[in-house]
């Protein structure tokens, strides 16, 4: 049996902002809920949603033995998550400007693996982070992490929603689990509904195909307004009031590597491939490529 105190101490050993344990269990009412999303259309282009689902919702059927997640939480907020002028036709989502989460997390998680399997020898799981079909922003909120906005984000009372999550999975027990938070949420506030300017939140699930961030990202993305994004967007973000008080990252990892509001249009478009894999290769935007994201501001700049 593994300590929870245990797990905690060596999350933030390694630099994670925030971590919870839950007990690994199917979820069956999720289950059922995105069967009825996916049967609504609301996955728009995004078919590999419709894989693994026996995986995505019993955690056991993607680690045999699983038995309990540690959800670990790092804070990515910085300036241009406050949101862009209105006049700018070239904007990211600022987690797009600082180093790929996908290997600062991924790092971080096999370090506190290296240091648990230390202590606890016997000790196996495997290392997640938005790389698998596994259901992170539920098992954040039954971590007592935080709990799932309008927006379908995690929102966390310390960081708002400018958090990256990752999860190890454990093939051992806790001593205990913690449990979700019981006392905040978003109330009545919409301001995340009101601020998508394509209407792609609904209540607490998302309509992909109106939403600017799988339209710039994702392939396949639908022919709707960008409104002057070329890679993600953080319009619900940037309205959040938790987010407006939010505690700034203090990650050198996934400090920004570039100023976007440095780079217009014209310069995007003269960008070579050269100088893109130069200048942006450690970071998400080498996921959608020079070309896709060069579409993306010629479609702006028609407006």
């Amino acid at each position: 049996m593994v300590e929870i105190e245990t797990i905690k101490r060596v999350a933030a050993d390694v630099g994670f902002d925030l971590c919870g344990v839950a007990e690994c269990r199917p979820f069956d009412a999720e289950r059922a809920f995105f069967g009825q999303w996916l049967a609504n259309g609301f996955g728009s282009s995004l078919d590999y949603l419709a894989r693994n689902t026996d995986k995505r919702f019993d955690t056991a059927r993607l680690v045999e033995g699983a038995k309990s997640v540690a959800v670990c939480a790092l804070s990515y907020k910085n300036d241009f998550g406050n949101g862009y002028p209105a006049e700018c036709r070239t904007k990211i989502a600022s987690y797009a400007c600082a180093k790929d989460y996908h290997d600062v997390i991924k790092a971080m998680l096999r370090q506190m693996a290296t240091a648990l399997k230390a202590i606890y020898p016997s000790l196996s799981g495997r290392a997640f982070t938005d790389s698998a079909p596994i259901l992170e922003k539920r098992y954040a909120v039954e971590a007592g992490l935080g709990w799932i906005g309008r927006q379908s984000l995690l929102v966390t009372p310390r960081f708002g929603t400018f958090v990256l999550i990752g999860e190890l999975v454990l093939c051992e027990e806790c001593d205990r689990y913690d449990e979700p938070l019981r006392t905040v949420g978003c109330g009545t506030c919409r301001r995340c509904v009101d601020a998508c300017p394509n209407g792609a939140i609904k209540e607490r699930h998302i309509d992909t195909s109106r939403c600017i961030s799988c339209a710039t990202i994702e392939r396949g993305g639908a022919d709707i307004p960008l409104h002057g994004w070329i890679f993600g967007c953080d319009e619900c973000q940037s309205v959040c009031p938790y987010n407006k008080h939010a505690e700034r990252s203090k990650s050198r990892a996934l400090e920004p590597l570039f100023n976007p509001l440095e780079r217009g249009a014209d310069e995007w478009l003269a960008m070579t491939a050269t100088e893109f894999a130069q200048k942006m290769s450690a970071t998400p935007l080498s996921r959608s490529g020079l070309e896709r994201i060069q579409a993306n501001v010629r479609r702006n700049k028609k407006l």
